[in-house]
């Protein structure tokens, strides 16, 4: 493939993403070119299975000479990509079996809000808080990101605040409105996670958005950010909130975890598990398990007894709690989801099937 076909060949792979609403691209060796619709791969026959020189060439397309000379440095790289006025995609390329694939997920170009994301409205008490630990929980690919930066957009059009990001990579590009809003990409803007986090706390912050925490040291400098008076907000990857809770305080030595689990009784305000699910009449919605840090929450974290929170969950509705099974049987109820698709997506099948045959 020339570089002129290649160049042309990748525009118009991002244009299928744009039109199709796909969420992924794929670029593998011996497949065709692959979007990810609703949740579901769909290979792109109208074009070629990829050699391993046209998936390079492809892939190498997206990169600045800086990115890739790390990318040949280091085997894998993240980083955001641009597609003309239309799109922004977070990229990840990366070898396997000696040839180069990558993976192109579409950042929308308009943050939409908590109501037009479908999102449970008690959301909104977050973004009013002043200080706390915020934590979007769940797998990859079900929507933190967009979540976190519905969260983050709100405060920006409602409250005069200094937000700073810190991401890997930029996502969301976000127009200030009545906040500043200072966006750090790791690798780019900063050396990482931590040390950006660190830095943070002597640039003048209200609000602080970091988009993984993948280590203690962010951890802890995550919770001690919000005891000292401003609001966090991050993502974790794990299924539900009282394992949250756990993977946060077992990612510390033992001899620090009893410092951990009162720091945190103390900061966290909230945590939101959501899955986006495919919907009978297609595309997908989200469900979503929250919980909100109320005294028994706080009381159970400092004692140890997390396993506890889900009943805690389950029987404070009135106070916006919501179980994930509970946002699970609505979706059902509402027609908006099978009720094996709802099953399929549920930590507890059992308990939902009961739920739903009432």
């Amino acid at each position: 493939m020339s570089a002129l076909n290649a160049k042309i060949e990748l525009e118009e792979l991002l244009g299928e993403v744009v039109t199709t609403n796909a969420s992924d691209l794929h670029v593998s060796v011996g497949r065709h070119p692959t979007l990810r619709i609703d949740g579901a791969l769909l290979p792109l026959a109208k074009y070629p299975v990829l050699t391993p020189e046209a998936a390079e060439e492809l892939s190498f397309l997206l990169f600045t000479p800086e990115q890739k000379n790390f990318f040949l440095a280091e085997q894998e790289i993240d980083f955001s990509y641009g597609f003309a006025d239309k799109a922004r995609f977070r990229v990840n390329v990366f070898r396997q079996r000696g040839f180069v694939s990558a993976a192109l997920r579409l950042i929308p170009s308009k943050i939409r809000t908590i109501e037009e994301l479908n999102l449970p409205v008690v959301l909104h008490r977050f973004t009013k808080l002043s200080q706390g630990f915020f934590l979007c929980v769940g797998p990859a690919g079900h929507g933190k990101s967009t979540t976190l930066a519905a969260l983050i957009d709100e405060i920006n059009h409602t409250r005069t605040e200094h937000i700073i990001t810190i991401e890997d990579p930029i996502e969301y590009a976000f127009s200030q409105d009545r906040s500043i809003v200072d966006q750090r990409e790791v690798h780019h803007d900063t050396k990482g996670f931590h040390r950006a986090l660190r830095s943070a706390l002597r640039q003048d912050p209200n609000v602080i958005m970091i988009g993984e925490m993948r280590d203690s040291e962010t951890i802890s400098a995550a919770i001690t950010a919000a005891e000292t008076g401003h609001l966090v907000l991050a993502s974790l990857h794990t299924n539900n909130a009282a394992q949250t809770i756990d993977r946060i305080i077992d990612s510390f030595p033992p001899g620090q975890q009893a410092q951990i689990r009162a720091q945190l009784s103390g900061t966290i305000v909230g945590i939101v598990s959501q899955r986006l699910i495919p919907r009978i009449d297609g595309g997908r919605t989200p469900v979503a398990e929250i919980l909100i840090a109320n005294p028994a929450v706080r009381n159970l974290i400092r004692e140890n007894k997390t396993h506890q929170i889900e009943m805690v969950v389950e029987t404070n509705a009135e106070q916006g709690m919501v179980s994930l099974n509970r946002s699970l049987e609505e979706r059902v109820r509402r027609g908006e989801v099978s009720p094996d698709m709802a099953e399929i997506y549920s930590l507890n099948p059992e308990e939902l099937r009961q739920l739903l045959s009432r």
